[in-house]
C-alpha cells in the first residue's frame, strides 16, 4: 500500500515538474535555439491566432532555467495549501531551506538601517525624539541628494552622489587604503542587476567569435540563466569537492583551452566566498586567478555579496581589486574588473530592498559612455535600495549614539550564523552516505549524497534528474524543500542538494536531524529493492 501511495504522489510531482518544465541548469554542450525547434501548433481562440505562443516566443527565454525557484520549491507551495486546507501529512510545516533570504527565516532586521529607510521615506519623522541623531543626520544627508528632498524621486542613472562617495570611501576603508574613485561606482538593484548589465556589454559574436562566460561549476544559477538569455556560451570550469571546493588554475587552463575550439571566451566569473559551495578563497588562489586573466586578456568579474559572511578562523575574505592593485601596476592598470555587492547577503539579510553596487575598474572611457546609456534605459536602481546600501558602507561609527546596538546585533547575527555553519557540516557528515565539506562562509550547505542505483534507474524511467527524485522524496515525506545539485551543475556521477543555513539554531537541528533520518530510510528502502532484484 505505501508504494501505491508513493507511486501517485510521484505521478502528481511528475506532471507538476512537466508542466513548469524540469529546470536544471544543463552543463555539458551549447546549442543555439531557434523558433524552428518549437512546435507547429499555433494557439487560436474565436478564430484569431495569437500573436505570443511557445511557437514564437523569444527561444533565449525558454532556454533560461533558475533552479532556486524551480518545481521543486513550486511544489513546496502546493503543499503548503494542501496544509492550511487541513490535509494530513506526515509533517506540520514545510520548511524552505531552498533560498538565502534570510528575513524569511526569521532574522531580525539591522534596527539603525530601517531606522534611516524609515526617515528617509517619511521625512516628517526626522523631528521624532524616537529616532537617534546620528540616523537622523544621515536620512538628512542623503534627502538633501535626492530630488525634491524626495525618496520618491528619480536619481541619476548611476544612483546617489552622495551615496557612491560612502560606497567608495568604504571600499578604501576594507582594502587598507587601496583608493577608489566615486566614479567608478554604480548602484544597482541587487548584485544580479549589474552582472546582467556588464555581461550585456561583453557578450558578441556569432559562430567561432562568439562570447565564452567562463563560470564555476557548482554556480550560482543566475549565471547560466543570464548566458542562456544573451545566447553567449557557457564555459564551465570545476571546483574541486576534494580540496574544500577551491579553485584549480590548471582546470582554468584546461576549461579555456577547450572553450576556444568552439567560442571567444573573454570573461571570468568567480563567486568568493562561494554560492553554493561555501568556499572561501586564498589570497594565493586570487593572485593565480588574476594572473591567468592577464595572461589570457580576461574580463573578471567577482561575485563578493558574501564578503561579511566568513566563518571558518582559518579563512579571511580578500577582494580581487585589493589583490589585483598590491600585485602591482603591470596587473592594476590593465586587468578589467568589475566586483559586486548587495544588502541581501551579508549580516543585514535586506534582499526585499533589492540594493547593490559594483566597482567597475580599467573600463575605457568610450565603453563607459556606452554602459551609462544602458543603464539610463532603467532609469535608476530603487532609491530605497541605494539608502540600505548606504548603511551597509556607511554604519555608526565609534562615539555615534547607535553604534553600540548596531555592533551587538551584527555580532549577534555573525556569530549565529558560524554558529549554524558548523553544526551543518557535523550533523550531516554522521549520515552514512552524506559528506559535507566545511561551510567556511555564505549561507550553504552543498552535502554530496550518494543514491543507490536502483533510485538512479527510477529516476531516469520519471524522467528526472537522480537528486530531482531524491530532492522530490524528502520534500513529499519531511516537508524539507532543497534544491538539486543538478540545478547548480556538479561533476558528472556526482549528487549533491543545497540548503541555507540560515533556519534559527533548534529549527535547524530538527531539518538536519530530519534529513538524517530520510537518508538512512532512503538507502534502506532502495537497498532492499536492490536485494529483492537479486
Amino acid at each position: 500500500m505505501n508504494g501505491l501511495k508513493t507511486s501517485r504522489c510521484l505521478s502528481s510531482s511528475v506532471m507538476l515538474l512537466k508542466r513548469s518544465g524540469n529546470i536544471q541548469v544543463k552543463v555539458t554542450g551549447v546549442k543555439r535555439l531557434s523558433t524552428a525547434e518549437a512546435p507547429a501548433t499555433l494557439t487560436k481562440e474565436n478564430g484569431k491566432t495569437r500573436v505570443l505562443t511557445m511557437e514564437t516566443l523569444n527561444p533565449q527565454v525558454k532556454a533560461v532555467e533558475y533552479a532556486v525557484r524551480g518545481p521543486i520549491v513550486i511544489k513546496a507551495g502546493e503543499i503548503e495549501k494542501e496544509l492550511l486546507q487541513g490535509m494530513k501529512k506526515p509533517f506540520s510545516e514545510v520548511i524552505k531551506a531552498n533560498i538565502g533570504d534570510a528575513h524569511a527565516m526569521g532574522q531580525q532586521p539591522i534596527t539603525f538601517l530601517r531606522q534611516v529607510v524609515a526617515l528617509c521615506t517619511c521625512p516628517e519623522l526626522l523631528d521624532s525624539p524616537v529616532f537617534p541623531e546620528d540616523a537622523k543626520a544621515r536620512a538628512r544627508r542623503i534627502l538633501q541628494g535626492c530630488g525634491g528632498n524626495s525618496l520618491g524621486s528619480y536619481s541619476a542613472s548611476q544612483g546617489l552622489d552622495c551615496i557612491r562617495e560612502d560606497v567608495a570611501m568604504y571600499i578604501e576603508q576594507r582594502d587598507g587604503g587601496v583608493p577608489a574613485d566615486p566614479n567608478n561606482i554604480y548602484l544597482t538593484s541587487g548584485a544580479s542587476d549589474g552582472i546582467s548589465t556588464i555581461l550585456k556589454l561583453l557578450v558578441a559574436g556569432e559562430g567561432l567569435s562568439r562570447t565564452g562566460v567562463m563560470i564555476p561549476i557548482p554556480q550560482y544559477p543566475l549565471y547560466s540563466a543570464a548566458i542562456s538569455e544573451l545566447d553567449a556560451v557557457q564555459v564551465n570550469y570545476y571546483l574541486d569537492e576534494d580540496n574544500c571546493w577551491a579553485m584549480d588554475v590548471n582546470e582554468l587552463h584546461r576549461a579555456l583551452s577547450t572553450a576556444r575550439k568552439y567560442c571567444n571566451p573573454r570573461v571570468l566569473c568567480i563567486i568568493n566566498p562561494g554560492n553554493p559551495t561555501g568556499q572561501v578563497q586564498s589570497r594565493k588562489c586570487i593572485e593565480e586567478v588574476i594572473h591567468f586573466a592577464y595572461k589570457e586578456n580576461l574580463f573578471l568579474l567577482s561575485d563578493e555579496v558574501y564578503q561579511d559572511n566568513v566563518y571558518s578562523p582559518d579563512c579571511k575574505f580578500h577582494s580581487f581589486k585589493k589583490v589585483l592593485c598590491e600585485m602591482g601596476p603591470e596587473y592594476f592598470n590593465n586587468v578589467e574588473l568589475a566586483s559586486f555587492h548587495s544588502t541581501s547577503k551579508g549580516y543585514t539579510g535586506e534582499c526585499g530592498y533589492r540594493g547593490g553596487y559594483m566597482e567597475v575598474i580599467n573600463l575605457e572611457q568610450e565603453v563607459r559612455a556606452q554602459m551609462m546609456k544602458l543603464l539610463s534605459v532603467r532609469l535608476c536602481p530603487s532609491v530605497s535600495g541605494q539608502v540600505a546600501m548606504d548603511v551597509v558602507v556607511n554604519p555608526p561609527r565609534s562615539g555615534e549614539q547607535s553604534c553600540e546596538q548596531f555592533t551587538k546585533e551584527k555580532k549577534s547575527i555573525l556569530s549565529n550564523l558560524a554558529e549554524r555553519a558548523k553544526l551543518t557540516e557535523e550533523i550531516l557528515n554522521t549520515v552514512p552516505g552524506i559528506r559535507c565539506n566545511p561551510v567556511q562562509g555564505a549561507m550553504y550547505a552543498f552535502p554530496r549524497i550518494f543514491i543507490p542505483p536502483k533510485a538512479i534507474e527510477e529516476a531516469k524511467v520519471l524522467g528526472m534528474a537522480p537528486d530531482m527524485l531524491y530532492c522530490l522524496r524528502l520534500l513529499e515525506e519531511t516537508g524539507i524543500c532543497v534544491v538539486p545539485g543538478s540545478g547548480f551543475g556538479q561533476k558528472e556521477g556526482t549528487y549533491h542538494f543545497r540548503m541555507t543555513i540560515l533556519p534559527p539554531s533548534e529549527k535547524l537541528k530538527l531539518l538536519l536531524e530530519k534529513v538524517k533520518d530520510f537518508h538512512i530510510k532512503f538507502l534502506q528502502r532502495y537497498a532492499a529493492l536492490d536485494a529483492m532484484s537479486r
